[in-house]
């Protein structure tokens, strides 16, 4: 690759950016940071009030805003509603933002079926089907972003919240997956693995929120790891920390720790 091929990915310029959960939060923040002239964006939500009013803030920018309410739950509607957005314009960057938290209710000895039900298709199936069926349309254009909102739940294995974790972590190995597969096709794929960010998702909890960082330094901070095509960025930097440091701990003792963990959450 000649150095100049190397400056022109290295300062990749999105005209068609796609956000899923962009209603609130980190991925209306996201759709904001992006948002401005010769820019479209296509921005999916379940709440489409929100999801106008994000829309509104973005054209206010100068962007040109195209809005879909959906639920992700629903993965073949999602995958053909992307193929339909990339038909009408190219998808340059496909940011999987749409998550979401539960954990065990208190005094419960599980979590519940429909929350576990939940987590799987939202957090694990719905991304990575929607990243291979946008990939797959990327490769033979040899141009294309994407990105993955993971968490650093997926590097500890929480008592209280298994099915966050364990999805968060399904999607972790796949997204560094799918960058080996498309690093040669010229696709670029980011995994994004973020602490706490202020976001109604995280104000559900109750309790410390330790290294909490806004929500538009956290688009920020991701907008330049797709910049760049980096394939994992975790932050705040100390869960880095966190994450070597567990994996050397024994297994057992990790868990006896992790079940002293008290974490309750609003609205159970």
């Amino acid at each position: 690759m000649s150095r100049p091929e190397r400056f022109a990915k290295l300062n990749f310029a999105p005209r068609h950016v796609l956000i899923t959960g962009a209603s609130g939060g980190l991925g209306k923040a996201l759709a904001c940071h992006y948002a401005q002239p010769a820019v479209q964006l296509t921005l999916w939500g379940r709440n489409e009030s929100r999801l106008q009013a994000v829309a509104d803030q973005c054209r206010a920018r100068g962007s040109t805003v195209e809005i879909h309410s959906l639920a992700l739950t629903d993965i073949d509607n999602g995958v053909s509603l992307l193929e339909a957005c990339d038909d009408a314009r190219p998808v340059d960057l496909l940011i999987l933002n749409a998550g979401v938290s539960d954990i065990r209710p208190e005094g419960a000895l599980t979590e519940t079926v429909d929350a576990v039900r939940e987590a799987a298709l939202v957090n694990y199936a719905a991304p990575v089907t929607l990243a291979t069926a946008a990939a797959a349309r990327m490769a033979p254009r040899r141009y294309g972003r994407i990105a993955f909102i993971g968490s650093v739940a997926a590097h500890h294995d929480l008592p209280f919240a298994s099915a966050y974790s364990s999805s968060k972590a399904g999607l972790s190995r796949f997204s560094t997956c799918l960058h080996a597969a498309m690093a040669p096709l010229g696709v670029g794929v980011t995994l994004v693995e973020p602490g706490y960010i202020d976001t109604a998702m995280s104000r559900r909890l109750d309790g410390a929120r330790p290294f909490l960082i806004s929500a538009e330094d956290a688009a920020s901070r991701i907008a330049g790891a797709v910049a760049v095509n980096r394939a994992v960025l975790v932050f705040p930097r100390v869960f880095l920390v966190l994450k070597f440091l567990s994996a050397l701990v024994p297994r057992g003792i990790a868990h006896r720790l992790l079940r002293l963990a008290e974490v309750k959450q609003r609205g159970q």
